[in-house]
């Protein structure tokens, strides 16, 4: 397996969980359970989750209106979509020279 395979299995991977949080936090909301922190939320965005986030947050209606939490979530898809074609054209080689060196 590759490097830009690998590296997109974990996106993938990590998006899913992401949207799973997202659906765990959601099903507590309504039944009473134990929920997940707003920051541990952001956080699975903020490292690579933000298409999960996004998604579970349209599909799912989840934290629609909730603010801060729903501007912070945009500004980090907004970082992600700035940064997303950056990290495909140098990260390999950035990888690539850390594991050489």
């Amino acid at each position: 397996m590759n490097m830009t395979t690998a590296l997109l299995i974990i996106f993938l991977l990590l998006n899913i969980v992401t949207f799973c949080l997202f659906w765990w936090d959601k099903d507590a909301a309504r039944n009473g359970g134990w929920r997940v922190s707003e920051a541990s939320l952001l956080q699975f965005a903020f490292f690579g989750g933000s298409l999960g986030a996004v998604a579970a947050q349209r599909l799912l209606r989840h934290k629609t209106r909730k603010e801060p939490f729903r501007t912070y979530l945009m500004a980090i898809l907004i970082l992600h979509t700035v940064f997303a074609p950056v990290g495909l054209i140098f990260g390999p080689t950035i990888v690539r020279v850390l594991l050489a060196g």
